[in-house]
């Protein structure tokens, strides 16, 4: 998939043949944030660059965070300065510069309870979290609010337990598409991406002393090629480990620990507020985040966790631990009943001490390479993902006489000529026979490309109608999902392209069959494919159903 940026599923056959048929100089392993920021840096360096991923783009960690760009308020009370000083300017730099479109600003109030003790305290944080942004700044400086400001922001804040409050910014991302863009402008420089292609063991030279490729199983068909490169990058988050281990390889010289973040949605009218909020708890913070119009996202957690990667489940604990410090401030308690969503993400912290807790360890990223021709990386913050690409090229190709990095001064596809886009709403709703907010959505979404999914509506009037009566989306969208953005099934567009799965299943539930006769007409699928395709989205829509039911029961004592 990929030519100028387009990741066109009806092509999947000839980019696996691309796969084998040439030797990359570099191949990326694992389709996450890091790893597609990885193939955009080298890819960007004029490298030829191969990724493969074996599921689809984002589907782990990448489209479970907390969907917020920050300098992690929190780390400065580890010390940690360093992160949150980098974090404070790659944040600047996707606000402003790189990614418009996707990285919006967002504002935090800070509810303060104990007036005397906190708010010192407080200040000096946020006075030491802008003053490590520096001078150049897209953001406005936090500022103290009386509890009448205070309530006018947020009128569902409990007024007994507020003294005043500090408000500030920040930025947030839907993670999953801001992942797809990051390999779209990867592949608009040359980089090769599959997906639904797993590496199954990594390829030896005659001497068995490098490492010159790797085996991969097409999933779609069976199929197993070797795809020749002079450098193995394995970005496999919280499958590193796993991945170190593939036959002919070699185990990075870290170990991956995973600390469970969940997080629950409630509508949107459960809690009055124009800002979001962010109330610190006895581990960490809690961050309750304006999502859509429809749903609020409160997270999160940081808890070990062990079990099985793909699929994390969250308890009733967790649930109750969120609920608890929201209701904390919050004049309306919220309840289990008030859960209308849940996911659960895994951070892929290093371990350097198996008896300390998460919380504690760095989120800064740990680069290795275990032997010549392979480097893996881990740790870090979906912040950051742009440095920790850079740093893992950068060992990769250690010794190589190849550029240094551009990807500070490369805007993402759909960046340039947004202003002049956002000031011509008007015009190009008439031009389209929409409605004004239907294309402010789609710019909001993607940005110049905007023009692309229009382009379908002016060809055909019918994916101009909306996929069901609730909700933004456009059929025209699903159409673009499988053309342009590499969505081989209904589930990528259910969950990631759209992510309607995490706003209401219910509506996943109600789509689901659209959806998939829509990509039928695009792929060319017969009915049983239909029918297989909304099964599959149906059985994720009860599993999620399943989870949720399950964290919402209240457990006896004894249990």
């Amino acid at each position: 998939m990929g030519l100028n940026g387009v990741l066109d599923a009806r092509n999947r056959q000839d980019t696996i043949d691309r796969l084998a048929g040439q030797t990359f100089d570099v191949l990326v392993i694992g389709g996450g944030v890091t790893g597609a920021g990885a193939a955009l840096d080298a890819a960007s360096r004029g490298l030829r660059v191969a990724l493969v991923e074996s599921r689809d783009l984002a589907s782990g960690t990448s489209s479970r965070s907390s969907k917020l760009i920050h300098g992690g308020l929190r780390y400065l009370e580890q010390f940690d300065f360093k992160l949150v000083r980098e974090a404070l300017k790659e944040r600047d730099l996707l606000v402003s510069r790189l990614a418009p479109h996707l990285v919006k600003p967002v504002t935090f109030l800070y509810p303060l309870r104990r007036k005397v003790v906190e708010q010192p305290y407080v200040a000096a944080g946020l006075t030491l979290y802008d003053a490590l942004e520096g001078m150049r700044r897209p953001m406005p400086r936090h500022r103290s609010l009386t509890v009448k400001e205070a309530r006018r922001l947020a009128p569902g804040l409990r007024a007994d337990a507020l003294t005043g409050a500090m408000i500030y910014y920040d930025a947030q991302v839907d993670d999953a598409r801001y992942t797809l863009m990051l390999a779209r402008t990867a592949a608009a420089h040359g980089a090769v991406i599959a997906t639904r292609a797993s590496a199954t063991r990594l390829l030896r030279d005659e001497r068995g002393e490098r490492i010159v490729g790797a085996g991969v199983r097409d999933e779609e068909t069976g199929r197993e090629i070797e795809i020749g490169a002079d450098s193995v990058v394995i970005c496999g988050g919280v499958w590193t480990d796993l991945l170190g281990e593939l036959p002919g390889g070699a185990e990075p010289g870290f170990k991956v620990r995973m600390s469970k973040g969940v997080h629950v949605l409630v509508p949107g009218e459960a809690i009055r507020s124009r800002t979001g909020m962010i109330i610190r708890t006895e581990k960490s913070v809690l961050f309750i985040i304006p999502w859509t119009r429809r749903r609020w996202i409160l997270g999160t957690t940081d808890t070990d966790y062990e079990g099985e990667r793909a699929e994390p489940q969250a308890t009733g604990e967790d649930i109750d631990y969120i609920l608890e410090h929201a209701n904390s401030v919050l004049a309306r308690p919220l309840t289990r009943d008030d859960v209308v969503g849940l996911y659960v993400g895994l951070r892929p912290l290093v371990a350097a001490d198996e008896r300390s807790a998460t919380t504690k360890l760095s989120r800064e990223h740990v680069v290795d390479v275990p032997m010549p021709g392979l480097a893996a990386i881990a740790g870090g913050k979906y912040t950051t993902y742009r440095i920790m690409a850079k740093d893992v090229i950068d060992a990769a190709l250690e010794g190589y006489d190849v550029p240094e990095s551009v990807t500070d001064r490369l805007p993402l596809l759909g960046a340039d000529g947004l202003p002049a886009l956002q000031l011509s709403v008007r015009r190009i709703a008439e031009d389209h026979d929409l409605d004004t907010d239907t294309v402010a959505y789609l710019l909001r979404r993607y940005g110049n490309l905007a023009m692309e999914v229009l382009e379908l509506v002016r060809e055909d009037r019918a994916l101009g109608e909306p996929l069901m009566e609730e909700g933004p989306w456009l059929r025209a969208e699903v159409c673009y999902a499988v053309t342009h953005e590499g969505a081989l099934h209904a589930e990528d567009i259910v969950a990631r392209r759209t992510r309607m799965l995490i706003e209401s299943n219910a509506l996943a539930e109600q789509a689901a069959p659209l959806i998939a006769r829509l990509m039928a007409d695009v792929l060319g699928w017969d009915d049983a494919r239909v029918e297989q395709e909304v099964a599959r989205c149906r059985s994720l829509v009860e599993a999620e159903r399943a989870a949720l039911d399950d964290a919402k029961t209240p457990r006896l004592a004894n249990a």
